[in-house]
C-alpha cells in the first residue's frame, strides 16, 4: 500500500462508522419512543383496572338497614310475666333505627305460663325505645279460652297488655262475639270487648 492510498483508508473507515452510528440514531429514535408508548399504555392499564376492582370491592354502605332471619325478642313485662316476638324476617327502619319493621310477626303472652296465648299478624312494628309492638292485618288472637280475629292490635311490653280499636269477631268462653274495641288483661285470662259489643251465648 503507498502512502497516498493511506487518507482513502481512513475516510473510508470513518465513514463507515458515521454510517453504523447513524443507522443506531435512527434506530433509536423509533425504538424509544415505542418503548415510551407501551410502558404509558401499560401504567394507563393498571390504573384503570386498580380502580374498577377497587369499587367493585367497596364495602357496602355502612348506612344501609340491618336484616335480620327469624328474629326473637324476649322479654317480661313489670309483673314478671313472659312473652316472645318473632317473625320470619326483620329490618330496622332506617330513619329510625328505635323501630324494627316485622314480617309476620308472632307475639306469645304468658310464655312460662300454663295457658300461654299466641297473637300473629301480617306485619308489624317494634318500638324499642317506647316497648310498644303494633300488629296490622289479619291479627289472630288464639288461647286456651277464645279465639279472635280482628284487624290491628298494640301490646306494651311494660304493662303485658294487648289492645285494640277496630272490629274483631271471634268465639269466647260464652259463644260468639263482635265488637269495635277490645282489651286482653292479666295474662290473656280477661277480656274486655267494648263499643257496640254483640254476641250470641252458648248454653254449654
Amino acid at each position: 500500500m503507498t502512502a497516498a492510498a493511506l487518507p482513502d483508508v481512513h475516510i473510508r473507515s470513518d465513514f463507515d462508522r458515521w454510517r453504523r452510528r447513524s443507522k443506531l440514531i435512527r434506530r433509536l429514535r423509533v425504538i424509544l419512543p415505542a418503548t415510551i408508548g407501551v410502558i404509558l399504555l401499560g401504567m394507563a392499564g393498571f390504573v384503570v383496572q386498580t380502580t374498577v376492582l377497587g369499587r367493585e370491592a367497596s364495602p357496602a354502605k355502612t348506612d344501609a338497614p340491618i336484616q335480620l332471619v327469624n328474629p326473637r325478642f324476649v322479654g317480661k313485662d313489670e309483673k314478671g310475666r313472659a312473652f316472645i316476638i318473632t317473625a320470619t324476617s326483620a329490618e330496622r327502619d332506617e330513619n329510625d333505627y328505635q323501630r324494627v319493621l316485622l314480617n309476620e310477626p308472632a307475639l306469645v303472652l304468658d310464655a312460662e305460663g300454663e295457658s300461654p296465648s299466641r297473637v300473629t299478624s301480617k306485619t308489624g312494628v317494634y318500638s324499642e325505645d317506647k316497648r310498644v309492638l303494633n300488629l296490622d292485618g289479619g291479627v289472630k288472637m288464639s288461647g286456651s279460652n277464645a279465639d279472635f280475629n280482628t284487624q290491628s292490635s298494640i301490646f306494651n311490653t311494660a304493662t303485658g297488655e294487648l289492645e285494640g280499636q277496630g272490629q274483631i269477631a271471634g268465639v269466647g268462653p260464652l259463644g260468639e262475639i263482635t265488637a269495635k274495641s277490645y282489651g286482653v288483661y292479666d295474662k290473656g285470662e280477661r277480656l274486655v270487648f267494648k263499643g257496640g259489643v254483640r254476641g250470641r251465648l252458648d248454653p254449654k
